[in-house]
């Protein structure tokens, strides 16, 4: 090797080395106001101690359900363009995040960056092309679907946990096996590269299963649902302590839930509309956070972020080059998270949702106005002022507001013939013993 050999890979590697490493934490059907710093009875000293030391995010946007938030997050863009934006990744589906679509994971790891996914994935499981060995990820521990019981590890009937494609007969609670690993993994990992960690936990999703002791913490909460989702907060909470004690300062944080609450599972949505399932901001304005030692300044931001602007702003953060297969819809905020810029108003934020009523919501929001619309029979419309409003009581006629015509435009993009809702599996379907071994080649 020449000395200008020899010089340019030095070069590269300290510039690797001293990229920031990157953890993402997500939490699940977490509402607006089940945190310390948020006025809620949990106890969440950890959380709230990277809250206050980091930048608060009180106008961060998700999708109102698990898998296209998700979605959402890995790849920069809108759901409903790539036909999961209705509904869950259900058990028996066979389809899950297309394969055309470029995950954040893909891009770090091509940076020079180690990867890994401990948590839930929820983004199709029935092909080992959709899973997160294929997606850019080089450790996967975890479940691949959505409201597995907490201590036995099952959905239905069938063990779903895993390491690396393989099951893994465990025992303990979820939450605390997913610190576990995390921390394993960060102090085994290679210390001379950077690192990119995925930290979905599935707390506090149904089934309501907690520790007693943190249930009889919070005895003092009459509500046995909201008692026992007190508690499992309180879990992910001392769980997100222990990764946290893992870091080092050169490494960014960035934690969120994935929707809104679920106010009939205990959630608490405070004075937002609605919860989970619903485009109302009790859907989707959630808690959120970013805390980057010594590259942005503690506080509150009134930045409307959404959960797609998560991808180009944390590869800006990291210096990490972006060659998407698509457009993004995200938009790099880095500038304005740091103060290197000032708050850009932000326009056609488009959300849309089938729960299980069947009743379709959208919403779209543009700068301090947001329109909703309810398929309803018949169809309603309500035009808010968010900024005046938070709480969407006093609904403004639509009329011919050109937000119409946006939201038209948004809904007409999502691929014909794509699932919308699937609510119960097809006749015939038989939950697997063992989820790992469901999918094909």
């Amino acid at each position: 090797m020449t000395r200008r050999h020899f010089l340019l890979t030095t070069a590269a590697l300290a510039q690797t080395v001293n990229r920031p490493n990157i953890v993402v934490i997500l939490a699940d059907d977490l509402g607006w106001k089940d945190l310390g710093y948020k006025g809620g009875p949990e106890q969440t000293p950890n959380i709230d101690r990277l809250a206050h030391s980091g930048l608060r995010l009180e106008h961060f946007y998700t999708y109102p359900l698990c898998s296209p938030t998700r979605s959402a997050l890995l790849t920069g863009r809108n759901p409903i363009r790539f036909g999961l934006a209705y509904s869950v990744v259900r058990p028996w589906a066979y389809y899950g995040l297309p394969l055309s679509e470029n995950l954040i994971s893909e891009s770090f790891r091509k940076a020079g960056y180690q990867t890994a996914i401990i948590g839930k994935w929820h983004l199709g499981h029935s092909n080992k092309k959709l899973l997160p060995a294929s997606r850019g990820f080089d450790h996967f521990y975890g479940h691949v679907n959505g409201a597995i019981d907490y201590n036995t590890h099952l959905r239905d009937t069938g063990l779903d946990w895993q390491r690396n494609g393989e099951s893994i007969a465990e025992t303990g609670y979820s939450t605390d096996l997913f610190a576990a690993e995390a921390v394993r993994w960060l102090n085994q990992r290679d210390k001379s590269k950077p690192f990119f960690l995925y930290l979905p936990f599935n707390a506090p999703h149904s089934p309501l299963q907690a520790p007693p002791a943190l249930i009889e913490k919070y005895r003092s909460i009459e509500n046995p649902r909201r008692r026992a989702y007190a508690a499992m907060v309180d879990a992910l909470d001392q769980a997100i302590g222990r990764v946290a004690a893992a870091l080092d300062n050169n490494t960014i944080v960035f934690f969120s839930s994935d929707n809104g609450g679920p106010k009939a599972q205990g959630a608490d949505n405070g004075s937002l509309r609605a919860g989970k399932a619903t485009t109302y901001e009790g859907g989707i304005r959630v808690p959120a956070f970013i805390n980057a030692p010594g590259k942005i300044k503690p506080g509150t931001s009134d930045q409307i972020m959404a959960i797609w602007d998560v991808l180009p702003t944390l590869a800006a953060a990291a210096q990490v080059p972006l060659t998407p297969k698509h457009p993004l819809d995200g938009q790099n905020l880095w500038p304005q998270l740091t103060g290197g810029a000032p708050s850009v108003i932000r326009n056609n934020l488009f959300f849309c949702t089938q729960p299980e009523t069947g009743i379709k919501q959208y919403a779209l929001r543009d700068g301090d106005w947001k329109l909703v619309r309810t398929m309803s029979n018949p169809p309603q419309q309500e035009l808010f002022n968010i900024k005046l409003d938070p709480g969407e009581q006093t609904p403004h006629p639509a009329g011919q507001s050109p937000m119409i015509k946006k939201l038209d435009d948004w809904i007409a993009l999502h691929p014909a013939g794509d699932v919308f809702y699937t609510s119960t599996p097809h006749p015939g379907w038989i939950t697997p013993k063992d989820w790992a071994k469901t999918a094909i080649d």
